[in-house]
């Protein structure tokens, strides 16, 4: 009888609403803690345990309060939250399921915010009938670690996925989108990285800033969408020219800076006469509506020296990009 008028309390049945033990069980599987669970096995313990009504939008765990409860969903939904009870719901726990039981094993606060997202009914769990019930159950304990490894996959999915999000960031915070190459952002650590090492290891390195002419005029006369493809165009063609191990970098508007590792400014003024040819010969813009135009470079190339930093490297290769351009453009210069 006790037992019947424990479930009648914990459900909020009516006096004249009989429960018998069939009635009993089938309510127990309907939690996922219980599934399976002989009612006998652990009815000494839900004698022990409580209920709890929730209001729509009531707090029920929160990060910073300590939590002693297993809480399960008799009827109603509860939201979770992570960060803020204003952050988005990540997950709605709704009749059967149960919440708390998280903190209790890690012994630990709560990680997210769970608030009732209607009027809830809950059963309550002590930690310490927790215990019991693992130690009374073979079934209860089984449950429970479903109910712990679910919990794992889906932490392990939620970072994954906010990993992935977080690497879609950087990948854009990195990379221009226009022509896919390295922005000027990470210029400062890649370019500093192999400047590092020729230094290290004695080894020369060259540093080329590439420059399109007369491009502001190009864009006044056909347009900002010709301009960007005329961008594109000479970004394919510096990928295509210099070595992988180069490191290409779009340095802003029409203006890219090119390391070459472990080459001289001898040679560079090789490599860089070649791509000078390629970029005046590949990129004339043949659509109709387009005069059919060449586009050119101009190209200055600074080397290391003893004294050399990045920012040294930058400017005299700015300097030498100058010359080529006072001396007519489409040139090549140290």
């Amino acid at each position: 009888m006790l037992m019947d008028i424990k479930f009648r309390k914990i459900y909020g049945m009516s006096q004249a609403h009989a429960i018998n033990s069939d009635y009993k069980r089938s309510l127990l599987q309907g939690l996922e803690l219980f599934r399976g669970v002989d009612a006998g096995d652990v009815q000494d313990l839900l004698q022990r345990c409580t209920r709890r009504d929730l209001g729509e939008g009531e707090l029920l765990l929160s990060p910073g309060e300590k939590n002693e409860h297993v809480f399960i969903v008799l009827s109603g939904a509860l939201n979770v939250h992570v960060g803020s009870v204003d952050a988005p719901v990540i997950a709605t726990m709704e009749s059967g399921a149960c919440v708390g039981e998280m903190s209790i094993i890690e012994d630990r606060d709560p990680s997210a915010y769970v608030i009732g997202a209607e009027e809830s009914h809950l059963l309550v769990i002590h930690q310490s009938i927790l215990w019991d019930m693992v130690d009374a159950s073979h079934d209860f304990a089984k449950n429970l670690l479903v109910v712990l490894s679910e919990r794992v996959r889906s932490h392990n999915r939620a970072i994954a996925e906010s990993y992935g999000e977080l690497k879609k960031f950087e990948r854009h915070a990195k990379t221009d989108a226009l022509t896919g190459l390295s922005n000027r952002h990470t210029m400062e650590e890649s370019f500093q990285r192999e400047l590092n090492r020729c230094v290290r290891d004695e080894r020369p390195v060259s540093l080329i800033m590439i420059d399109v002419d007369n491009f502001r005029e190009f864009n006044d006369k056909f347009g900002h969408l010709s301009g960007d493809r005329v961008l594109a165009a000479v970004a394919n063609i510096l990928k295509q020219q210099f070595r992988p191990r180069d490191l290409i970098v779009r340095y802003g508007g029409d203006e890219f800076a090119v390391m070459l590792p472990e080459v001289d400014v001898a040679a560079t003024v090789v490599i860089a006469e070649r791509v000078r040819q390629a970029v005046s010969g590949d990129t004339e813009e043949t659509e109709d509506s387009l005069i059919q135009i060449p586009v050119n470079i101009s190209m200055g190339i600074a080397g290391l020296d003893t004294n050399s930093t990045l920012s040294v490297l930058i400017r005299e290769a700015d300097a030498a990009l100058y010359r080529a351009k006072r001396a007519g453009r489409n040139v090549v210069s140290t």
